[in-house]
């Protein structure tokens, strides 16, 4: 195996030499890093949206970007998220602006990120009238999901045929969920699994839960 820290630029860009010199590309990338403070955790609020975003937002899109132009012919992305991260159990009043945003076709990963920033302002100020109160990892994962949203169009007919999608794995019996999921590791893997075999021609930019298509804005199977 190859290290990887996906916090780290250094690291980030390490790996990829690797990756380039010693295999020359990659089949199949699975994001799947990514950190939850315990519902018991005593930590600052700022503290757990600085740390969560840093890597289950920030430190995911980095990583994806920067290995994207290593993916093979034919490769295929998948991006673990979570249903957590399902727009409208994030921002579910219909016209709240940050909804809108996200849901515009036009919007770069610039544009994401500056509304990251607009997420850790309003902590710092305690200013909850567009963001949920202590929702680090929902709207991380929300975020998660839009930056694969973006990937998408930007990928659709690539030469390369790459294709990228996120999933939620489900409910998974794992440290992270204290072991409280209703799923196995086995089990949590199959909708990643098929996420990283998509048959050719199945989309870019799309999330995917139990096996199935699901409509990230509407919280509905396809």
């Amino acid at each position: 195996f190859e290290q990887l820290d996906i916090c780290s630029d250094d690291s980030i860009s390490k790996f990829c030499e690797t990756i380039k010199s010693k295999y020359g590309g990659i089949d199949i990338l699975c994001n799947n890093a990514g950190i939850a403070y315990k519902n018991a955790s005593t930590a600052l609020l700022l503290e757990k949206a600085e740390v969560t975003n840093g890597t289950n937002f920030l430190g995911r899109i980095k990583s994806t970007e920067a290995i994207l132009p290593l993916m093979n012919q034919n490769g295929r992305i998948c991006q673990i998220a979570a249903f957590n991260g399902i727009l409208n159990r994030v921002f579910p009043e219909p016209q709240n602006p940050i909804r809108l945003r996200l849901l515009d076709p036009n919007l770069t990963v610039e544009g994401l990120i500056e509304i990251y920033r607009e997420y850790m302002e309003a902590v710092k100020q305690n200013d909850y009238s567009l963001f949920k109160w202590d929702a680090a990892y929902t709207i991380s994962k929300c975020l998660l999901i839009a930056h694969t949203r973006i990937l998408g169009r930007q990928l659709k007919d690539n030469p390369k045929n790459v294709i990228l999608n996120c999933c939620c794995p489900g409910s998974v019996a794992t440290d992270m969920s204290s072991h409280k999921g209703n799923l196995t590791i086995d089990q949590g893997a199959v909708t990643p699994v098929l996420v990283c075999t998509l048959p050719e021609g199945a989309g870019s930019g799309q999330f995917y839960r139990e096996e199935k298509l699901y409509d990230w804005e509407h919280a509905k199977f396809m």
